[in-house]
């Protein structure tokens, strides 16, 4: 139940972002990242370093989508371990 209210809530955080500067942006999503990551972490009982290891991959991850969404371009897959930077569709 309290992950179900904590990811309500993300989502509601992340509405609020239609008005930030790119910058900000970033930071709300390391943010967003990291409080996933914690969760995720917590969610599967693991140990303090996987915590922390998760903690810090959310954060990055956060951190590129928001920098993404700002540009607008998205990763594709070619299917053979590389990727290409187009448009993200609307």
């Amino acid at each position: 139940m309290r992950m179900m209210a904590l990811a309500a809530a993300a989502t509601l955080a992340l509405a609020a972002c239609a008005g930030m500067t790119p910058q900000e942006r970033m930071v709300v999503g390391g943010l967003a990242g990291a409080t996933t990551g914690l969760i995720v972490a917590d969610a599967l009982n693991a140990n303090r370093n996987w915590t922390i290891i998760a903690a810090l991959a959310g954060a990055t991850a956060g951190t590129l989508v928001a920098r993404n969404s700002a540009t607008g371009e998205c990763a594709y897959s070619n299917g053979d371990g590389t990727y290409r930077v187009g448009p993200c569709p609307a």
